[in-house]
């Protein structure tokens, strides 16, 4: 049993260490020559490895960039479901997206992340497809937040605050892409969710 915990830990970190090295590469390039203008096979020649083996990993060069997002989305039900019972809906949401931030590690690479997903219509349309499962992930949570029975009404209303949080993190997030990442990502979803909420 400690032997395969070991096989299993080594090979956890051997596939670790692979897929960071592919996605640095891949950003190096992206960086040094535009995200359309760099191909698979290139990233694949300069992480060492074979386009096969890439594809093992990633299964489209959208992906090495939004690849994450549906562990992400796993990461936002759990959190927003762990908060205290006494949390609102509004303030579940909130503290799901805060660990979203802080799981990109370090605020420059999700700021490099996210401005490279919203100058790339390909990337934006891929982000913009995993953005509505994580809505269709959560919405069940939301729903036993707000004590929502059968029924289409109760669903609505879940869905229509599922919906109104998700806009508000995307017009915050465009705002702080603008900055320069010198604004601050939680205060403009504050201020974007007030002035929906107004």
């Amino acid at each position: 049993m400690g032997t395969t915990a070991t096989q299993q830990t080594l090979w956890d970190r051997s596939r670790q260490a692979v897929v960071a090295s592919i996605y640095d590469t891949a950003m190096r390039l992206f960086a040094e020559q535009g995200y359309e203008a760099t191909t698979i096979a290139q990233i694949a020649k300069e992480a060492g490895i074979s386009q096969r083996s890439l594809f093992r990993y990633f299964g489209t060069k959208e992906d090495i960039v939004c690849g994450e997002q549906e562990e992400l989305g796993e990461l936002l039900r759990a959190t927003v479901e762990a908060q205290p019972a006494a949390a609102t809906a509004w303030e579940a949401l909130r503290a799901g997206f805060v660990v979203l931030m802080d799981a990109h590690g370090e605020p420059g690479q999700l700021l490099e992340i996210t401005t490279m997903i919203f100058d790339t219509p390909s990337l934006r349309s891929r982000y913009t497809q995993k953005r509505l499962r994580w809505q269709e992930m959560v919405l069940p949570a939301v729903a036993a937040r707000m004590g929502a029975g059968e029924g289409p009404i109760p669903e609505v209303r879940a869905a229509a605050v599922v919906a109104t949080v998700f806009a508000c993190v995307d017009a915050a997030t465009e705002a702080w892409v603008r900055s320069g990442g010198r604004a601050d990502l939680p205060v403009l979803y504050d201020e974007a969710l007030a002035a929906v909420r107004a």
